[in-house]
This record gives structure tokens, sequence and C-alpha cells, in this order.
């Protein structure tokens, strides 16, 4: 998958396996994180082919819709269950991320992963995204965010000119 410098964005992709005769064949969807709609398909039928044995040649794609983030403004924790193919292995893993969506949290992981670990964006399968609350946190880097009485300091601040003279004779002190 080629990961572009844009956010990713999430799909959902329904398909189904075509039937030869007028047989009920069994209906799939699937949340796929991908930069575009080319991408998504195609890493559904990697999906779909790896998992059910359905090859996109036998099937076909019902729907596919782009999901819209429902609450662009409030700041989430998200529990992101990945599994990744490195070079001794196949690993499973569980990492926490807060960001304002669910995509910001994947993007996150996707850039997190290759930089702690340097897992390629094709290596990396998203099993499942879930918005965890609070209490519910498990790393400490997600939970010292928490804090109610949580303050960050302001080093290096510009003194506003509008009540002094611009010209003096003493430089500024922006450290306080």
């Amino acid at each position: 998958m080629r990961f572009k410098c844009a956010e990713l964005k999430e799909y959902q992709i329904v398909g189904k396996p075509l039937s030869k005769t007028n047989e009920k064949t069994p209906i799939y969807k699937m949340r796929i994180f991908a930069p575009d709609e080319i991408v998504a398909k195609s890493r559904f039928w990697y999906f779909l082919r790896q998992l059910k044995k359905v090859r996109k040649v036998n099937g076909e794609i019902l729907r596919m819709t782009l999901v819209s983030n429902s609450s662009p403004t409030k700041i989430k924790n998200f529990g992101i269950w990945v599994r990744y193919d490195s070079r001794s292995g196949s690993h499973n893993m569980y990492r926490e991320y807060r960001d304002v969506s669910t995509t910001g949290a994947v993007t996150q992981c996707y850039r997190d992963m290759a930089a702690r670990h340097r897992a390629r964006a094709h290596s990396i399968q998203i099993m499942k995204v879930e918005e965890v609350k609070a209490g519910d946190c498990k790393r400490p880097i997600i939970k010292q965010m928490h804090n109610s009485t949580l303050k960050f300091p302001l080093p290096h601040r510009i003194l506003k000119y509008n009540k002094k003279s611009i010209f003096v004779a003493e430089r500024p002190s922006t450290m306080q």
C-alpha cells in the first residue's frame, strides 16, 4: 500500500462472491483505512482473498461508503489492535492514541509503527479500532493527559507593544 502524506480515510466496503447458480452467497463487510478509493478496494480484495478465498474475478463490490467523523471537535482515546509482519515473523499488538478522529489515530499508528518497528504500510493490518474510556486506558503516555489540572508552560512569550513604546533603551525580557 502506497502511503501518501495525507491522512488516511475510512471506507466501509460490502462485497460478495459471484454465485454460479441462483444460490444465496454470503455478504462480507469490512472497515478499510486507505488514502483513496482505489487502494481501499485493493485492500478489501486482498483481505477477502486471505480470509475467505474469494478473488476479485469471482466477486463483486455491492457498496463502498466513505465514513465521516461523528464529533470532530472532541478529543478521544482510541485503542488499536494491530498485526504486522516483521523480519522475524508476525506479531500482534495493542496500541493507544489520542486524536479527534478514528482516521487520525490510525494514521498516527501507521507512522508510529514505521518509526518504532520499521514496519512498512503494506505489512500492517488493522484488526480493530475502538474508542476507549479514560478509565480503561492502559498506556501511561495516554493516562498522563487525563489530569484535569494539566497545564503547559508558555516559555517564550512575545510582548505586545500596544502599551509600551517601541523604542526603549533595554531589550524586552521574554522569559518570565
